[in-house]
This record gives C-alpha cells, sequence and structure tokens, in this order.
C-alpha cells in the first residue's frame, strides 16, 4: 500500500508501471491509482468529502465560528477493482471480493500500461 501524500499522486503513474512490472499485487488509498492502472484502491471518497466540506463552509459563512464545528472523519470509503491489471500480472480475484467492490473495471480506455507484456 502507497502512503497518501502528494508527490505520491503526482507519481502515481510511475509508481503503477513498477508495480506491475515486477508483479506486485499493490493496493492503493485512491482510486486515481487504480484509474492508471493499478490493481486496486480501497480509501476514503473524496466526492463525499468535497460535499461535507461545502456543508461546512455554509455554515461559516453564516456566522459558526469554525472552532466550535466538530471534527469530522471519512464515513464513506470506496473499493475499486482494476481486472485488466489482475490479469496482468496473473491474479484472480474471487466472486466474493468482487462482490464487495463499489466499482470493477474490466478494461482500461485503450491505454496499455508500459510494463505490460501482453
Amino acid at each position: 500500500m502507497t502512503i497518501t501524500a502528494p508527490r505520491f499522486i503526482a507519481e502515481r503513474k510511475r509508481i503503477v508501471e513498477l508495480a506491475g512490472k515486477h508483479r506486485l499485487p499493490a493496493i492503493y488509498s485512491q482510486k486515481e491509482f487504480v484509474d492508471a492502472g493499478g490493481l486496486m484502491s480501497y480509501g476514503a471518497d473524496f466526492d463525499d468529502l468535497y460535499r461535507r466540506a461545502a456543508v461546512y463552509v455554509d455554515k461559516i459563512l453564516k456566522g459558526a465560528k469554525p472552532a466550535d464545528l466538530p471534527v469530522q472523519q471519512a464515513t464513506k470509503f470506496e473499493f475499486v477493482i482494476n481486472l485488466k491489471a489482475a490479469k496482468q500480472i496473473g491474479l484472480t480475484i474471487s466472486p466474493d471480493l468482487l462482490a464487495r467492490a463499489n466499482k470493477v473495471i474490466k478494461e482500461s480506455a485503450g491505454i496499455k500500461p508500459a510494463w505490460s507484456s501482453g
């Protein structure tokens, strides 16, 4: 699993390529890695976090003091699996695990990872 940091996000394609080249079944904390060809991700749903942040902004603009608002943490998470990446590293994903995924990527949009042999 990779660390969530801006530098890792910026280098996600390179990280995904290295994991695939070395046939490492990596799991990431953000779906952008899976969109770049990574195997799977499990992490906070950022769209949900942004919506919740907007509620806080609205409260502040209506006069609430930020210090009076409770600290919140993510409550909605998403699990994404890339079957094409699994196939390329020779990994079979069980139907039970696939059933738990919020999103399953079966084919990428014609983009073939540089490390791909097939």
